[in-house]
């Protein structure tokens, strides 16, 4: 695309003259690459960007319908083929954001960890294809509209085989959240991650509460245990603690999570909401010393 790039002691500085007619093709579908292609070639003045093999997510589609309504050229978003053609300038909107569905998800997963009921507005379940999928497979019994979710479980969970996969597969960013719900699963479940490395720290953490964890490389392997046991943990990542939530709010006694600024920075108002559902739970804040 024309621009430069230096990488010297954790700072990566880019610059450029304009970008340039440009034919990508990701060695994998990566969200982030396919977002900062399409960001970095919208204002390219009629230059043309291909992407190939770009990530089909929800979320790209999202960004791509906002930029174009502030007059980008984007064409195939949601494709894995996608083309950009630079504008001059983009002008101001108004723009409603897509239902967060891995938000929606965490507390699909909440209801089926405390055998609970749930609806769920507000929420594609379209977008949440191969999560409602797995949580039927578990037991929970589901319902969708076109704008709602409910579901409601009334026992102890299935053992499931998870792989994550890129869009339209399983999200690896509900991979920790189910991996909170197998620890109390009956059996022994198995998930693969295909996406991320190290990605399940917050096994770690679960197994201070009484979880049972085997790692062999990018597979992850759980016993499951009929009640996990509440401890202080510490929330490794933002899905982690979301993770480390859901574990508290069924495990026997008092769970108190520790690091939650990562836990805060992408799900807005949890103590709030789960209070809401009935959860025994408020956010501490620690007065500094």
């Amino acid at each position: 695309m024309g621009i430069k790039i230096n990488e010297e002691n954790g700072l990566i500085e880019c610059s450029s003259n304009g970008i340039d007619d440009s034919q990508i093709h990701l060695d994998f579908p990566s969200v982030g690459a396919t977002e900062n292609i399409i960001l970095a070639s919208v204002l390219s003045n009629g230059k043309i960007v291909n992407v190939g093999n770009a990530a089909r997510e929800p979320e790209i589609v999202d960004l791509c319908d906002f930029l174009i309504k502030m007059g980008a050229k984007i064409y195939g978003a949601g494709t894995s083929s996608v083309k950009i053609i630079g504008v001059k300038k983009l002008k101001i909107v108004s723009y409603n954001i897509m239902p967060d569905r891995i938000e929606a998800g965490t507390y699909l997963v909440a209801t089926c960890m405390t055998k609970g009921d749930v609806k769920i507005n507000n929420v594609n379940p379209e977008h949440l294809k191969p999560v409602l999928y797995k949580l039927e497979e578990a037991g929970a019994i589901i319902q969708t509209g076109k704008d709602f979710v409910s579901l409601k479980m009334m026992k102890r969970p299935n053992k499931l085989e998870i792989k994550t996969l890129p869009y339209p597969g399983f999200p690896t960013d509900m991979q920790a959240i189910f991996g909170s719900l197998l620890s109390i699963s009956k059996g022994t479940s198995t998930i693969i991650e295909n996406i991320f490395e190290n990605r399940f720290k917050y096994t770690g953490e679960l197994t201070r509460m009484g979880g049972k964890f085997k790692q062999e490389g990018n597979i992850l392997v759980i016993d499951g245990k009929r009640r996990l046991i509440g401890t202080t943990v510490k929330s490794t990542d933002l899905r982690g603690g979301a993770a480390l939530i859901l574990a508290g709010l069924c495990a026997k006694g008092e769970t108190r999570i520790e690091n939650i600024e990562y836990i805060l920075r992408g799900y807005d108002n949890i103590d709030k909401k789960l209070s809401k559902l009935g959860a025994d739970i408020k956010l501490v804040k620690v007065k500094p010393e």
